[in-house]
């Protein structure tokens, strides 16, 4: 049994990050089992369902974000100026965690599986805050000429965050192709916790 994991990762190089701090949760959902072959399969039935109608698939984990902003535009003249652009990130992380109590072998084949997963999730994470350090980076002093109503600044905004979401999720793609191909990070790790040779 294979699942996929929805992976929210950029692959973009940005600066540090300043004045902000992402907001980052983690939510469970309960699987049970007594053996490594029951829980997976427990996951398969009962971890949370990603995907437009039509193409949902359940997945192991599940990195989700909510991005807000507080944003300050200024006319200057027939000018406008985004003097400032302040987000508010929240990165959720959905994971299994058994229900019930694990014998002492299960619980350590358990966590060293549970700690893969969210190492592989914080990735995303960390991909995620990447992607607003650099909408921070461009959007703070960007100004647009001839703009006294502050549209066409907004405009170039739009499009740039539709290039950034754009790489976001081809960058995504590509991660979890790697990790789930042969030899990939996620395949030994299911293969570990099952206790058997990854298939080639």
């Amino acid at each position: 049994m294979k699942f996929a994991i929805l992976l929210s990762a950029l692959l973009l190089s940005c600066p540090a990050r300043a004045d902000w701090k992402p907001i980052e949760k983690i939510d469970t959902y309960a699987v049970s089992g007594q053996s490594a072959e029951q829980l997976y399969l427990s996951i398969g039935e009962k971890g949370p369902v990603v995907g437009a109608a039509g193409s949902a698939r359940r997945v192991i984990a599940h990195t989700f974000f909510k991005l807000t902003w507080q944003r300050d535009y200024q006319p200057q003249g027939s000018a406008c100026v985004l003097k400032s652009a302040r987000p508010k990130l929240i990165i959720t992380y959905t994971l299994p965690k058994p229900a019930g109590k694990l014998d002492p072998a299960l619980q350590a084949r358990w966590d060293r599986f549970a700690a893969g997963l969210i190492a592989h999730e914080k990735v995303h994470g960390a991909g995620i805050v990447e992607m607003v350090d650099k909408i921070v980076a461009f959007s703070t002093g960007l100004t647009a000429d001839n703009d006294p109503g502050c549209k066409k600044i907004r405009a170039e905004l739009t499009t740039y965050l539709d290039q950034l979401s754009k790489a976001q999720r081809q960058g995504s793609r590509d991660f979890d192709t790697k990790e789930f191909g042969q030899d990939g990070n996620m395949l030994k790790l299911i293969a570990a916790f099952l206790g058997a040779p990854p298939k080639s």
